[in-house]
């Protein structure tokens, strides 16, 4: 069990508070940071949310009031000189932090990670609360405020509702169970807009966006028989279409709903030589290992690392290793 009243006391014994996820930051990291700045904002401490990159504009409604900062070293810089606390959501790996970790490092501010991602043993966080088997790190936030008997409002069930509806793939992923409808029906008695929510972040796709994945259905690559999917996405690709990083969000999801498909695989260039791979599973094959073979990592069934190389020669490579992987995993069912 984990001691979220230990947690509660350590946040009310803190003065200056930063809450902040990983880079390329999604609805589940995002939910939670903001579940618990409403908290945390309701007991008159000075709390900001800070990540690393641009803000992804699907999750506009989680940041009507500018609750969310992208770091600048001129605006942020001196004002986390003076933090005395950093709870960091659903990070995965504390390198995935940036600029943002290196300045909680050297500050040496007292950094607690929450996470349903592995504890990775990284000694930059000071303490861990992990639980492997929830559905999204939001579900913890929710075990927090309930544990410290701390009241919901209509801002923390937003935050709370977006982190377990997109980590579940709006409960649709093998990792939805009760819980997880339970926590949907409680943030619901809130009033939040569920449905509005949903829109926001799934059906407000912008026409270049759109542009991009019919290029990328145009190029699937399959292999094994049509189980493996794969894609990339290259920087000529993004300027053909005019669209941005951004709008590679949902891409590996989509491929992987292809009948027949069970792992989808995305290579996305990040910039000469370096590209960011994304893997999605079905459920018959666990592919974090692949990841981390890569220096990743991720949950069974989603994944990713960030690697050198071309897109075509990463592609190869990660192809590689996933035939070798699957080949295991196969011999082990027999």
């Amino acid at each position: 069990m984990l001691d979220w009243k230990k947690l509660n006391k350590k946040i009310l014994s803190a003065n200056q508070i930063v809450l902040s996820t990983h880079q390329n930051p999604d609805g589940d990291g995002l939910g939670s940071a903001s579940a618990m700045y409403y908290y945390i904002n309701n007991l008159g401490k000075e709390c900001k949310i800070i990540h690393i990159s641009d803000f992804p504009n699907q999750f506009d409604f989680l940041n009507q009031s500018n609750i969310i900062e992208t770091y600048n070293y001129e605006n942020h810089a001196d004002w986390l000189s003076n933090v005395d606390l950093a709870l960091i959501f659903d990070v995965g790996d504390y390198n995935r932090l940036g600029i943002l970790g290196e300045e909680l490092n050297k500050n040496s501010i007292y950094t607690i990670n929450i996470d349903h991602h592995p504890d990775l043993n990284d000694k930059r966080f000071n303490d861990n609360y992990i639980n492997i088997d929830a559905a999204a790190t939001g579900e913890m936030v929710y075990d927090f405020l309930i544990e410290n008997n701390i009241n919901l409002n209509q801002s923390i069930a937003q935050g709370i509702y977006t982190a377990v509806m997109t980590d579940t793939g709006s409960f649709r992923h093998n990792n939805t169970n009760q819980k997880s409808h339970k926590i949907a029906m409680h943030c619901i008695d809130y009033g939040i807009n569920n449905s509005k929510i949903y829109q926001s972040i799934y059906e407000n796709r912008s026409k270049e966006q759109v542009a991009l994945l019919a290029k990328v259905i145009d190029n699937l690559k399959y292999d094994k028989e049509g189980e493996i999917a794969s894609f990339i996405i290259s920087n000529e690709m993004l300027k053909n279409c005019g669209a941005t990083h951004r709008d590679v969000d949902g891409f590996t999801d989509f491929v992987r709903t292809i009948e027949g498909v069970e792992i989808a695989i995305m290579i996305y260039e990040n910039e000469l030589n370096n590209c960011r791979v994304n893997f999605r599973s079905k459920g018959n094959y666990i592919i974090n290992n692949i990841a981390k073979s890569l220096g990743g990592g991720g949950h069974k069934f989603a994944a990713g690392a960030v690697t050198n190389g071309s897109p075509e020669i990463v592609l190869q490579k990660v192809l590689d290793i996933t035939f070798n992987e699957l080949a295991k995993q196969t011999q082990m069912k027999n």
